[in-house]
């Protein structure tokens, strides 16, 4: 297993000697078997979503797919397999995904380093081998005659428990640091967006996505140009208002902002050593803040950095070790031709490089055995505060009725609730004594008793009105002024002697008051001012002489005093009426 490990890892070798016939990128990177399943499962979602509207796709269908999809690229016979529903969009989704994300699969490297003639024959590889390297077939026949099967017990189970959360942990470390090499890897970014929490949920990671792309870039780009508009700011570089990454500024600014320390170590520390071994502290601190040191998460990601950094070490000995061989017997005075400083012209290549090798070593390792727990395994990582890849994809489901109704049926409601209202009688303003479509609604009025404030009966039937009313009419809202006066009022008189009739404050004797009501005939309004019975004070019949006598030799003071208290308010007596009934 081993040394067929390394013959694949021969060919990405090739791959990266000659990167400019294989892809436009030198820092492509390499899609191992377990990668090549999630970009598979993510492909059927959505060819699903496409023809069925569901993004889901189930473990059974994804297992045939694969399956087939194996036979198809190496070129295999397929004729006893049924050929998957909607195969073609998959195939194409699938490479479509890939090359938006930068990165080649192992069959594609494979199929091109042989195509090139770049692979000797003492170091070829048959298909079938490839095939049952990536599918699992090898390693399950080498784990079926070295290790016996085992009941399952309390310990192996916690020991199981701690290989999930080692292989996540190493998903996680390498996923920054894939990442950090290649920037359009969305499947890393989906690994690594909220671990640690960053407030980074379903829904930032949707709207992420779909901004990406209508912009038609990768996702990492998309959230590292909206943090930069925001940091800019000004006329001419601030975002949308109605943007929805902005509800998500601070998470986002804070993974945009660790990727770009990241980047500073590469560009900053000249020794792939140093450099290396400072990126993988980096993320090790970065990932477990916030934990306690006995969390198992924690010595996991412990346990991968330091076994990382080692491969770092072994590589970085290996090519000096190649280049000291390569170098053997060569005059130190070089040519000009090789006399650029290539870490003033490309800063950090060379880390970029040791960082490559240690990805393409990891994509070389055997693929998980238990399918369901790499695709579907939702308990574990949930308990992890992860969530899994096919769930962020996944865009969230707003349930029925939490979305609003179009705009015309908005309009076309709140139109329909005006009319209703206009229909039904409302409670005019306090201010407004008279209206104009009950004007001539004062007739058939009387008042009942000397002893009560005039009120109305049953109102006569609207008619027109007539040339003989003197109406002010507000300029605003169309409504008489105060002071409207009946046809019967004395032609001669002015406009002010008729407001005075009619906004007069009562007299302390009631039946003088009544007498001159009845003289000038002023009839007062149904709506406008009904009876007082409950708020108003009532007009008070002096019984006392000497009490007469004291308020008429109070001069003309107190006799103001008491007209302004008894002086009804315009509108109160129609809201009286109403509060009475």
């Amino acid at each position: 297993m081993i040394a067929f490990q390394q013959q694949i890892l021969n060919l990405i070798k090739c791959f990266r000697r000659q990167w400019p016939l294989f892809s436009n990128s030198e820092r492509t990177t390499v899609c191992g078997a377990d990668c090549m399943l999630m970009v598979l499962q993510l492909s059927m979602a959505e060819v699903n979503k496409q023809h069925h509207g569901d993004f889901t796709v189930s473990l059974s269908d994804v297992l045939e797919t694969w399956k087939y999809l194996l036979h198809d690229k190496l070129g295999l016979s397929y004729e006893n397999m049924k050929e998957p529903e909607n195969y073609a969009d998959l195939k194409k989704t699938y490479h479509a995904f890939l090359a938006r994300s930068n990165m080649l699969d192992l069959i594609d490297v494979f199929q091109k380093c042989y195509g090139l003639g770049l692979v000797s024959e003492d170091e070829s590889i048959a298909p079938v081998q490839l095939l049952e390297f990536i599918s699992g077939i090898m390693n399950v026949q080498e784990n079926n005659g070295s290790v016996l099967s085992t009941p399952s017990t309390p310990v192996k189970r916690q020991g199981q428990e701690n290989v999930k959360v080692t292989i996540l942990a190493k998903k996680c470390v390498c996923s920054y640091l894939s990442l950090l090499v290649n920037s359009k890897d969305d499947l890393a970014l989906a690994h690594i967006l909220n671990v640690p929490d960053r407030g980074l949920d379903r829904e930032a990671f949707t709207n992420l996505k779909h901004a990406s792309q209508k912009r038609k870039m990768s996702i990492f780009l998309m959230a590292t140009s909206f943090i930069r508009t925001v940091e800019l700011g000004g006329r001419g570089c601030a975002s949308s208002s109605f943007d929805p990454l902005k509800a998500h500024v601070k998470g986002l600014s804070n993974f945009v902002n660790f990727i770009d320390k990241l980047q500073e170590i590469v560009g900053e520390v000249l020794n792939p050593r140093i450099a290396g071994g400072r990126i993988l502290s980096t993320v090790k601190m970065h990932l477990i803040k916030g934990r306690s040191n006995g969390d198992p998460f924690c010595q996991a990601v412990e346990e991968v950095v330091q076994d990382l950094d080692l491969k770092i070490k072994n590589i970085i000995d290996s090519q000096h070790d190649v280049l000291t061989a390569s170098t053997t017997g060569v005059s130190p005075a070089r040519p000009k031709l090789h006399s650029v400083n290539h870490d003033t012209v490309y800063c950090g290549r060379d880390t970029v490089k040791v960082l490559l090798v240690l990805l393409d070593e990891e994509a070389v390792n055997p693929p998980t055995q238990n399918k369901a727990e790499l695709l579907y395994d939702d308990e574990s990582l949930n308990l992890l505060g992860v969530t899994p890849v096919l769930t962020l994809f996944r865009s969230p489901a707003q349930s029925n009725g939490s979305s609003p109704k179009p705009l015309r049926q908005r309009i076309q409601k709140s139109m329909d609730e005006k009319k209703i209202k206009l229909k039904q009688s409302s409670i005019k303003s306090q201010f407004a004594c008279t209206y104009k479509n009950e004007l001539n609604e004062t007739k058939g009025q009387h008042f009942l008793s000397s002893n009560q404030i005039p009120t109305c009966i049953h109102p006569a039937p609207k008619q027109l009105l007539k040339a003989g009313y003197l109406t002010g009419m507000n300029s605003c809202l169309d409504v008489p002024v105060l002071g409207t006066i009946s046809e019967n009022v004395h032609p001669t008189r002015s406009y002010t002697e008729t407001g005075k009739l009619s906004c007069q404050p009562r007299n302390k004797d009631s039946k003088n008051e009544q007498m001159d009501l009845n003289n000038d005939k002023v009839i007062c309004d149904k709506e406008s001012e009904p009876s007082l019975q409950k708020n108003a004070k009532k007009p008070k019949t002096s019984k006392n002489p000497q009490k007469e006598l004291d308020s008429k030799v109070g001069g003309k003071r107190q006799h103001s005093k008491t007209s302004s208290k008894n002086k009804l308010i315009a509108g109160q007596g129609k809201l009286t009426h109403f509060f009475r009934l």
